[in-house]
Parts: C-alpha cells; structure tokens; sequence
C-alpha cells in the first residue's frame, strides 16, 4: 500500500531495520560442522581485506640464490631504504687510486726482464747502471762475480809492488800458492763485504734480495779498481797518475754501490749510502790506503 512511508508497498520495518545478508557462519554452534570451499582468496590475494599485495613475491631461492627471498629488515620492502655499500671517492682524475707502500716510496714500474749475460751486465753497471740494477734485483750473479773476484785477486797481487816481486822471484810453485790465496781471501773478502751491505741495508728499511746485492756488490767492489790495477803494471804505486784514477775509482765505487743498494732495496739516497758506506771505507783501509800511501 503505498503511502505508508515503504517502497515495498507492504508494511513492516524500514530497509536499515532489515534482517543482513545471509551469513555462512551464522548456523555454527556446537556439535555442528561444516565444509568449507577452498580456492578462496587469501593473504595477499585480491580480494582480501579489498587489498592486493604488490610487493616483492616470495621465491624460496631469493634473487641471489641463497634462500632469502622474503624482504627482512634492512631490505627493500621492510619499511627500510636499501642500504648502498660504502663506495671511496674517486681520485681527481675520475679513477679510482690505489697506494702501494715500498720501503722507499717507488712510484714508477721497475724494468723487470731476463737476467742479463755476464757481458752486457758488465758493461750496464758503467753505462746505464739505474737500469742494469733494476733488471737484475731478482737474479742473482755468481758466476761473474766469482770469475770478477779472482781475476781481481791476480791482478791485486801483480799490482803491488812488494807482492810482485815476492811472486816474480819465486818458483813456480810458491807463485801458485800465492796466487790461489789470493783468489780465495779475496773472494771471500769480497762476499763478506757484500753480505755486510746486504745487512745494513735491511737494517734501514731495504726489501732487496741477498743474492743480487751481494754479486752486484762484489761486481762493482772489484771492477771499479782494475784500472788503477793496471796502471800499477807498469808504472810505480806512488805515481801521480797512479794515485789519482785510484781515487777517482775509489770515489766512482762509492756513487755505484749508492746507485745498486737504492735500486736493489728501494731505498732514498741517503739511507743507500749509509748501508754502502761500511764496504767503502773498508775498500779504502783495506785495499786503496797500502798502495796509494
């Protein structure tokens, strides 16, 4: 009947009075059960709740492979901005700069290569000795340094003047003995000095290999004073010119160990020279003093 206030036309409550839809959990009560339809959504799914989740899916494996691949706390998803590992700054020329310490702070590549013949090696140590030591620090000299040695060690002998004599005017035996005890002392003299600036060099922050200082040591120890050696063939040991290539080399010796003991163990100059300086001053009381005195 209309008029009555209703739309339906009927009498009875009004439509926000009516009894709600129909409710499937409604007849629940105890004792009583039921089967309930599957497939439906769940978490996560459209239409729960009226939300869908649009995070990252769940893989058991994670996007590594190591079985992480729910977000957790401190990952993208948690509530949390992701984290960037820390980065160092780049240099100012746009790369990234590396610092390597050597004992002497070497910026430059050493030049490496073979290990030099005995012939070149000799004439190196003269003509391009920062080179020559660069290219020998990891190899060793033996051979030419023995062979150096007892050349030298006849020479020695036939330079001064009192030992050649005593060589000249004796058999040939006792010349024999004396010319194999001196190859022996000095070639013994010679490793012994080398092993000694070998020892201070490390001593002072050198990293240098003890078989190329000590040949090289023995290499310039000896050859830098044969040509006062030869002088002494043939003219006296007191002779003006005698003396003077005597210091000369003597001096020459002293700027060559500095030059091997700085590139062999990466050393400033002045530490350099102070590990040479002990074979020096050996080579001057020993060696040059008795014959330029």
């Amino acid at each position: 009947m209309a008029g009555n206030g209703y739309e339906n036309g009927w009498g009875g409550e009004p439509e926000y009075l009516a009894a709600p839809p129909h409710d499937p959990y409604r007849s629940d009560h105890p004792g009583n059960t039921r089967a309930f339809p599957t497939g439906g959504p769940g978490y996560g799914a459209p239409g729960y709740g009226g939300q869908e989740y649009h995070g990252q899916g769940y893989d058991p494996q994670g996007p590594d492979g190591q079985g992480y691949g729910a977000p957790g706390y401190g990952q993208p998803g948690y509530g949390e901005p992701s984290q960037p590992p820390y980065q160092p700054p780049p240099s100012a020329s746009g790369q990234d700069s590396v610092a390597t310490y050597r004992a002497g702070g070497r910026t430059t590549p050493r030049a490496t290569g073979p290990r030099l013949p005995w012939r070149p090696l000799l004439v190196g140590i003269y003509r391009a000795p920062a080179r020559t030591f660069d290219q020998m620090r990891d190899h060793q000299a033996w051979l030419p340094a023995l062979t150096v040695s007892l050349l030298y060690a006849v020479l020695a002998v036939l330079g001064f003047g009192d030992t050649r004599h005593e060589v000249v005017n004796s058999t040939f035996s006792t010349a024999l003995w004396s010319l194999a005890g001196a190859a022996v002392g000095f070639t013994l003299a010679g490793l012994v000095l080398g092993a000694v600036t070998y020892a201070l060099a490390r001593q002072l922050g050198g990293d240098g290999p003890w078989p190329a200082t000590v040949g090289l040591a023995v290499l310039v120890g000896w050859t830098t004073d044969v040509p006062r050696l030869l002088l002494a063939l043939f003219l006296p040991s007191g002779n003006v010119v005698v003396q003077a290539v005597g210091w000369a080399t003597w001096l020459l010796c002293g700027v060559l160990l500095t030059t091997m003991v700085r590139r062999v163990h990466d050393l400033p100059w002045g530490k350099a020279a102070g590990a040479a300086s002990l074979q020096l001053l050996a080579l001057l009381v020993l060696i040059k003093l008795p014959t330029l005195g």
